[in-house]
């Protein structure tokens, strides 16, 4: 991966738990996998990708960061301050975030989950009369309720981000077809060329092949760094595609 032409940093260094704030480790969220163990996460300047089996953490500690940052913690960007319903964790309030220098000129927090809120809001704040132009022109200008789900993730990946922009995506494979996870790739790098930084929950093997990215994959202590080709997603995939029939007798008997 080169390095972005503007800046080699990133905006966001690290999270630190503040453990000294948490009453108890033996509740939610501070009981997860995830959580548990958490010191002082670092983020690597241009993708990082968390990886996780399922219940382990991985989205609860994702939408952490991003309340910590100031998103809404059903998605959206930071001027979105809708509510559908108040599920999110207290963890948010007890990470420490360490920025560089740098100031995101853009910014959205994308999680499948509850994506159809986030469209739901665009159509609402649209029919506000205002001078501006509408807001669902800047997500290529139909109603992403309009279109399917995978085609409205990317309208948004396509048309609403931008240079130097921070994006924390939650599984956003769960829309996506392998092709058009390719596609997600494509536009990331491009992004990533123009400065921007992406910290990602996922489950993809195409997605985590992305080049020189930081995989940090929950262990027996917590998250760690892990070579893709380590990872449980990519080595259980390989043994699949290389005898799937094998698998099927194994799994069926």
């Amino acid at each position: 991966m080169s390095e972005s032409p503007l800046d080699s940093r990133g905006f966001v260094l690290s999270a630190s738990l503040l453990r000294d704030k948490v009453a108890s480790f033996d509740t939610y969220p501070f009981n997860l996998p995830a959580v548990r163990p958490l010191e002082t996460l670092p983020l690597h300047h241009a993708v990082t990708f968390i990886v996780g089996e399922n219940g382990s953490g991985k989205s609860t500690l994702l939408e952490g960061l991003a309340v910590a940052l100031g998103f809404n913690a059903e998605g959206g960007s930071r001027n979105f301050n809708f509510a559908t319903r108040a599920s999110h964790s207290e963890l948010g309030s007890h990470l420490r975030i360490a920025r560089s220098h740098r100031r995101p000129r853009t910014s959205f927090f994308l999680r499948a989950e509850s994506f159809y809120n986030v469209a739901t809001e665009i159509e609402r704040l649209d029919k506000i009369p205002a001078p501006s132009p509408a807001i669902s022109d800047s997500y290529g200008g139909t109603s992403m309720h309009e279109q399917s789900h995978g085609e409205s993730f990317l309208a948004l990946v396509l048309n609403r981000f931008g240079p130097e922009g921070l994006y924390l995506l939650d599984e956003p494979e769960a829309a996506l077809s392998p092709a058009r996870q390719l596609t997600l790739l494509a536009r990331m790098h491009q992004l990533v060329q123009q400065g921007s930084q992406f910290i990602i929950a996922t489950h993809s093997p195409i997605l985590m092949a992305y080049p020189d990215a930081e995989i940090l994959g929950l262990g027996e202590n917590g998250l760690a760094p892990v070579r893709y080709e380590d990872t449980e997603h990519y080595l259980l995939t390989r043994q699949f595609l290389n005898n799937p029939q094998g698998i099927m007798r194994e799994l069926f008997q």
